[in-house]
């Protein structure tokens, strides 16, 4: 995995140079908890999916990018923590494959 340190970030120069992933939670008046992954661009500041599902793995994380990058490319940089969904192989993989750099530092 291409690993970046905090210190070395620069801002984004361009669309799809940085984008930023994460999710929000949420729960249904049922009690069923619904996560909803976010990939937002930091340059254009668009927020690129917001994918709600029940449940989110690691092989779902690919899937999700793989549907949003086929429409408008693939980023340069994803900047994520280091939340159960985003240490996987799978995401390794996905991002050796595609010459992504996944940026796994958090702040403090």
């Amino acid at each position: 995995m291409k690993a970046k340190l905090r210190e070395d970030r620069q801002e984004a120069v361009g669309p799809n140079d940085v984008w930023a992933m994460d999710f929000v939670y949420d729960q249904l008046d049922l009690g069923k908890k619904l996560r909803i992954l976010t990939v937002v661009d930091t340059h254009a500041r668009l927020c690129r999916t917001a994918d709600p599902r029940f449940s989110y793995r690691g092989e779902d994380v690919v899937q999700t990018l793989e549907r949003v990058c086929g429409k408008i490319g693939y980023p340069r940089t994803i900047r994520i923590d280091n939340g159960s969904e985003f240490i996987s192989r799978d995401l390794d993989l996905w991002a050796y494959t595609n010459d992504a750099t996944l940026d796994v530092s958090r702040p403090g």
